[in-house]
């Protein structure tokens, strides 16, 4: 049901380009991040930079998705103007990248 709703927003709002969406709301272009797996096998993750955010995911490739959902909420961005800000986490030598088409830097 969610997907639905979210594919409806972005029929009716386009995505705005995240290089905006960061200098409008004041999201930095590059985060620090503390992961760690918890013992029931989540990803927790949180960020010195931004303190208060904190994200959980099931799955390496839920990180990024949910890493954009907590950065936006964190700053409170309406779900109108974005989804996405970041399109890649580097991890050491693993780079995790977002399923979507958006293009921008770096977290």
């Amino acid at each position: 049901m969610l997907k639905i709703f979210d594919k409806a927003i972005r029929t009716i709002f386009k995505h705005q380009d995240p290089s905006i969406v960061k200098r409008k709301y004041g999201i930095p272009n590059d985060l620090k991040l503390n992961i760690q797996l918890s013992k029931d096998g989540w990803f927790i993750v949180t960020s010195p930079d931004l303190p208060g955010l904190v994200t959980q995911a099931a799955s390496r490739d839920e990180l990024i998705e949910m890493l954009n959902d907590a950065v936006l909420s964190y700053f409170d961005v309406p779900k109108r103007d974005a989804d996405v800000v970041y399109n890649q986490l580097n991890l050491g030598e693993e780079v995790i990248r977002c399923k979507g088409s958006v293009v921008t830097r770096t977290a």
